[in-house]
């Protein structure tokens, strides 16, 4: 059956990507993995314009699409998305709640995630990857890491395992429908759960006796959130023994560039065989690459490659990085344009894909996150599951997107393409943290704000607010 699917892959991802000499080398590089060689399809046809937004805004009350047309408005250009970057700090809180935070996070407590859970189910959308939007990457704060982990704990428990179990109780005995509902996520950031995290990373190899204890300290502080999410697998496997996904995994979030590669690669390779060893059932870990960054695709390659030198599996998070305006570094650690970072993206999730698909549980790749507002690198990989047999591998492909950002996209999938696998990243927390990290993806991610919004979203809620009378 393998021999007849494979080609059936490989034309759907012809039909949607290219080759150019260039990204095949950067693919290549340094890299001996088989299944990523020069041969291997390239570029996403990213010509096709993303569906409109007035569909999905007719799911929305009024006063949420009230609140997005104000996004749009702040969105139209450049100057205006600059202008609105250096009030916002200035914004009252209970303006930033009325306006923005019921569109972009999920509460401030774990009731109230809780709920947005199950408001999210009436969407489609089966799960959430929770963010607590507490950190301090520059070691400036004086935060609670205690606090961070336990509150983490809590929201496992309190908010993911009744959001699945309700929905698993609902499927009975259809191991199909048990497969289909998505895992619920904790998302992990590295600088929210160790004091001063930045020289900590900087130093995770340090042989220094201060500096070994800080590594320690961040190790243990994800383990014991990772054991929770471990013992939960295991315990929820022995009530629904056809699960062949993970019911919640933990996932390490990507850091800057020089963080990333002094201690966050080394950070989730540890992790990665502390609790996704080959006798394990299931990932209950998984980490972040950022592929806009040109050495991405080798770097996970010799990753892949020590999982099955060293017996473990990786558990992987596609995004395609969200620091671009911060790097310091970023005219020679990110690829130039956007078409290379969308080569590289397409390529690497189509090479997970494919071996999931084929491999099954013994693909060392484990479970993947299509983590993309991208509508031509949701399309492929929704085109090559539409056609895949029901199987491990097609359980443990999920796809993915920040909550607020490509809801039109989200909703899409679920509509027109029936995709079930999808998630949404959830940020949650005190108020005025999530009014930091609003404030971040607005730096962060202007351009991609601007494009997702901007005159299009004004004129869809204008359109979508007539329709309704």
């Amino acid at each position: 059956m393998l021999r007849i699917y494979r080609p059936r892959v490989m034309a759907i991802a012809r039909r949607y990507v290219s080759q150019t000499a260039q990204t095949s080398n950067a693919m290549v590089a340094d890299t001996t993995d088989p299944m990523m060689n020069p041969m291997q399809p390239k570029l996403s046809s990213h010509s096709q314009l993303p569906p409109s937004s007035v569909a999905y805004l007719k799911t929305l009350s009024r006063a949420e699409v009230f609140s997005l047309g104000m996004i749009g408005l702040a969105t139209t250009s450049k100057p205006v998305l600059n202008l609105v970057i250096k009030l916002f700090p200035y914004v009252p809180m209970p303006l930033i709640k009325m306006f923005v935070s019921r569109l972009y996070c999920g509460g401030d407590n774990i009731n109230e995630v809780k709920t947005f859970g199950e408001k999210l189910q009436k969407r489609g959308i089966s799960n959430m990857m929770l963010s607590l939007t507490i950190e301090d990457s520059e070691g400036t704060k004086n935060i609670d890491i205690n606090y961070i982990v336990e509150e983490t704990i809590k929201s496992v428990h309190g908010v993911l395992k009744p959001n699945l179990v309700n929905q698993l109780e609902k499927c009975g005995n259809d191991a199909k429908k048990i497969n289909e509902i998505a895992p619920g996520y904790i998302a992990l950031k590295p600088s929210a759960l160790v004091s001063n995290p930045h020289d900590v990373l900087m130093n995770f190899n340090n042989p220094d006796p201060h500096w070994v204890a800080q590594r320690e300290k961040l190790i243990d502080n994800c383990s014991r959130i990772a054991q929770e999410i471990y013992d939960l697998n295991n315990d929820l496997l022995k009530k629904y023994p056809s699960r062949t996904a993970p019911f919640c995994v933990a996932t390490i979030d990507a850091e800057k560039y020089d963080l990333q590669n002094s201690g966050v690669y080394e950070l989730q390779r540890i992790l990665f065989q502390k609790f996704n060893k080959l006798s394990s059932p299931m990932v209950s870990v998984i980490g972040t690459w950022q592929l806009y960054l040109v050495d991405s695709a080798a770097q996970l390659a010799r990753e892949h490659a020590r999982a099955m030198k060293e017996g473990y599996k990786l558990g992987v998070k596609l995004v395609r990085g969200a620091y671009i305006h911060s790097e310091t570094k970023r005219d020679s650690i990110i690829f130039k344009t956007k078409e290379g970072t969308d080569e590289n993206y397409d390529a690497v999730m189509t090479t997970v894909i494919q071996d999931l698909l084929k491999n099954g549980t013994k693909s060392y790749y484990g479970h993947l996150v299509v983590a993309s507002h991208n509508y031509g690198s949701q399309m492929l990989a929704t085109k090559i599951l539409k056609d895949a047999p029901e199987n491990v591998g097609k359980a443990n492909i999920v796809l993915g997107q920040l909550l607020g950002m490509s809801d039109n996209v989200t909703h899409d999938l679920i509509t027109k393409h029936g995709a079930k696998n999808i998630i949404k990243y959830v940020p949650w927390g005190p108020p005025l943290e999530t009014k930091d990290y609003l404030l971040r993806r607005l730096q962060e991610n202007g351009d991609a704000v601007k494009s997702d919004n901007g005159f299009p979203l004004v004129k869809a809620v204008i359109k979508s607010l007539f329709s309704r009378a």
